[in-house]
């Protein structure tokens, strides 16, 4: 599994000698450049049709914004439900009037406004999304952020929710000669229909597009003294316009001009003009939208910076010289915070798996974001606070599997969050609530979740143990994997109850429990049973061949018939995952065999990098052609320490599946947006590169897989107070004198004491010595030196 390596005895320390090389080098023998932030975006170009969910944190409703500035409200549940509103902001010179499009046709947004806008976040601890367009010789600007009022966390009841939106004029060019300028918004009910393709994704439907209720404009008083409304039949607000400012406002119903209603505000065409607009994801009562409109859009801004600014005193923080990273790792935080809510009825929180589609939760996937980012970045309180439900709700649900009955270990989606149910859903839970207790060390959390952990294993315990059920016994029987709903022995079940059980046994021998050598005895006679099984399967499976003409079995994703591969869920759900499982190494003959099959099989030949979700599945740049989130494979290389593609994946991830403008993240590139499915691996393997505490138990290892543009002489890479299994860490690291020298800050806060803790002189033939905390050390690349 690991690397034979060379051990010297030298004055100072211990000195390992590995095979890594000073260039990449691959099979063919060609030289490659390796990856980076700049590499990686020239394999992958921009992926179109994005939308961003704009909000407060755990509030129950959000807003999306697209890629071309359109703003959508659309509440898709309880009494909310068709209370929405969409707003399209078309720059336009005073006068300019728009047509309605005709009702009888749909048509694509990207035909209207190209796939991929101008938009990115202002630099302040609020989410405030800005979107520009260029027309007319003017440089035009929307700001966007959300807001409730107080700006405090959310109540258990439904507080009303706005979106200040600030409309300005950014530049004027040389000839420009406007005397006022503004924008026509359109305003309608949401008609835009989303689709996992991507040459069906964003698809309006005018026919379905006119407001469902009258609208009438109230500008009573004065616009400059009382702003401008535009009211709806019971009174309520559906939008506002501050006062204060030198606008003028025309309204024109959607009776008199097709299904399309029309609100012109013009400025004077000055650069820095401004004017500010008001707008409650569902209609509110006059009195609640004036004080918010008294509150005004700095006033509010300010407030909400001091609310975002709130981090947990555990946070961690990653900076590094490529700031795509740090953008990714900082909004990525944010994000999972607005796709979040706290039920009103119970008043508990949960996480959403997305934005405007995927309003639910399908955890397995989720948890990650706990593990992987929440956790793994230090917001443990955050991540503690979406963990309860399933501790309160465990034992509640029955298993999606006709072998299964109600138990009381059962941890699954809490009913107000439900989906579709898998049944790796369990073993993602227990994983997650044993890596938050690994991780911080939290007794409280510890002792309130023992017994939902002892239960949740003898769950796996009993029903691995089960007889009878037609299937291969010593796993678990037939159940629901995916969203296909077919209930079979898949890897992926197995897998994850696997990892679970696994996480919980080291959780349990920290702890000293009674019951750990119990559950560690189950763990490891489940491993021999499923290997055993997944063995036999493999020996009768179908066979494919390779371009040098050997053959190669397929290798099961299902047991014991092998399992369907030929549906693209074989890479996403299928055996790569049991390198990261813990089921087999990845050096094991079934997983060479398996990731041969996805990097250069026949699939490989026909892939399509704009094609759809289910093309014939493949690895390109170690991403899945599925749905990126699966790249399960990463952590092949990751155990195997093959650099390059280690890095090509973790960039493929970053680049290929972050916005690179709002750093929201795609289930399938063009497809559904508004998640952040992929982001929590790449967000993970970045610390794994720099700090390692799993790829051997018990020991650390710094630098293992560190990218080399990290290693710079113009600014010090950081990774402050990475949380780990022995403590949280600190690590700053710097080329120096030209590149002969590596200057590393390693500032530890151990609870648990490595056995080992080894750094990775990084592969630049230039290094002559590395020291740690002012101890030199006489190195070179690729050498492994012991700095405990």
């Amino acid at each position: 599994m690991y690397k034979r390596m060379v051990i010297l005895i030298f004055g100072i320390g211990i000195l390992i000698a590995d095979s890594v090389g000073v260039g990449v080098e691959r099979s063919r023998g060609d030289m490659l450049a390796e990856p980076s932030v700049k590499v990686a975006g020239e394999w992958w170009p921009a992926f179109e049709n994005v939308w961003t969910p704009i909000g407060w944190k755990d509030h129950y409703l959000r807003f999306n914004v697209l890629y071309n500035g359109v703003v959508i409200a659309e509440p898709r549940h309880g009494p909310y439900k068709g209370q929405g509103v969409q707003l399209t902001f078309v720059p336009a010179a005073e006068g300019v009037t728009l047509q309605s499009r005709p009702t009888d046709e749909t048509y694509r947004l990207i035909d209207e406004y190209g796939g991929v806008g101008n938009q990115g976040w202002m630099d302040r601890a609020t989410p405030v999304l800005w979107t520009e367009w260029e027309q007319d010789g003017l440089v035009l600007r929307k700001e966007i952020f959300g807001h409730i009022a107080g700006a405090g966390p959310v109540r258990q009841e439904v507080e009303p929710l706005y979106a200040w939106i600030r409309l300005s004029i950014r530049q004027i060019g040389a000839g420009s000669n406007f005397e006022r300028y503004g924008w026509v918004i359109k305003i309608n009910k949401p008609h835009i229909k989303r689709s996992m393709r991507r040459h069906k994704n964003l698809i309006a439907n005018p026919q379905t597009s006119t407001y469902p209720r009258e609208l009438k404009a109230d500008s009573q008083g004065g616009i400059r003294r009382h702003g401008f409304r535009l009211i709806e039949q019971d009174k309520k607000v559906r939008l506002g316009i501050a006062a204060g400012y030198d606008y003028s406002v025309r309204f024109v119903s959607q009776q008199s001009r097709g299904p399309d209603a029309f609100l012109q505000i013009t400025i004077p065409a000055r650069s820095g003009m401004f004017v500010d607009l008001l707008v409650p994801i569902v209609p509110v009562e006059r009195t609640a939208f004036d004080d918010e409109l008294k509150t005004g859009f700095d006033k509010a801004l300010d407030q909400s910076d001091r609310f975002w600014s709130k981090v947990p005193e555990t946070a961690a923080r990653v900076d590094t010289p490529e700031e795509f990273i740090n953008e990714a790792i900082k909004h990525s935080l944010k994000l999972l915070e607005v796709l979040a809510i706290r039920n009103p009825d119970t008043g508990q929180y949960g996480q959403y798996s997305g934005s405007w589609h995927y309003e639910g939760l399908w955890i397995t996937p989720t948890s990650m974001t706990i593990v992987m980012i929440l956790d793994g970045m230090g917001y443990h309180s955050v991540a503690e606070k979406y963990l309860e439900v399933f501790r309160a709700e465990q034992g509640k649900r029955v298993p999606p599997g006709d072998a299964y009955k109600e138990h009381p270990g059962y941890l699954s989606t809490p009913k107000f969050l439900a989906t579709i149910d898998w049944l790796s859903d369990h073993g993602a839970i227990v994983n997650t609530a044993c890596n938050h207790a690994l991780v911080t060390d939290d007794r409280k959390f510890i002792e309130r979740w023992t017994d939902a952990i002892i239960k949740a294993c003898e769950f796996t315990r009993d029903h691995r143990a089960m007889k009878g059920h037609g299937g291969v016994e010593g796993i678990l029987p037939p159940a629901v994997a995916t969203d296909r709903r077919i209930q079979i022995q898949a890897v992926w079940n197995d897998g994850w109850h696997y990892k679970g059980l696994a996480t919980a046994v080291r959780l349990l021998e920290r702890i000293g429990h009674p019951r750990a050598e119990e559950f560690a005895d189950v763990a490891r006679a489940y491993k021999e049973s499923f290997v055993k099984a997944i063995r036999e399967s493999a020996e009768k499976m179908p066979v494919w061949v390779d371009d040098e003409g050997q053959k190669h079995h397929y290798v099961p994703t299902a047991l014991p018939d092998g399992g369907d591969t030929k549906f693209p869920f074989y890479l996403d759900t299928g055996p790569l995952f049991l390198v990261y499982a813990g089921l087999l190494d990845a050096d094991d003959p079934l997983m060479e065999s398996a990731l041969k099959y996805f990097r250069e099989g026949p699939n490989t030949k026909t892939y399509d990098l704009n094609g759809a979700w289910d093309q014939p599945v493949c690895l390109h740049h170690e991403v899945s052609s599925c749905e990126p989130c699966y790249s399960w494979n990463v952590f092949h290389p990751h155990q195997t320490h093959d650099r390059y593609r280690y890095l090509e994946g973790m960039y493929s991830l970053f680049v290929g599946t972050f916005s690179s403008q709002t750093f929201i993240t795609c289930e399938h590139r063009g497809g559904i947006s508004g998640t952040l499915f992929s982001a929590p691996i790449p967000i993970y393997m970045a610390r794994l590169a720099v700090i390692d505490d799993q790829i051997k138990h018990g020991e650390l290892h710094l630098l293992r897989m560190v990218p080399l543009t990290w290693l710079n002489s113009d600014k010090p890479t950081r990774f402050e107070n990475i949380p780990t299994e022995f403590g949280p860490i600190s690590l700053q690291f710097e080329l120096q004198q030209g590149g002969k020298k590596l200057n590393v800050r390693f500032e530890p806060r151990f609870r648990h004491q490595p056995r080992l803790v080894v750094l990775y002189v990084p592969p630049l033939a230039s290094l002559e010595q590395v020291v740690v905390n002012d101890r030199v050390l006489k190195a070179k690349a690729g050498e492994v030196l012991n700095v405990q």
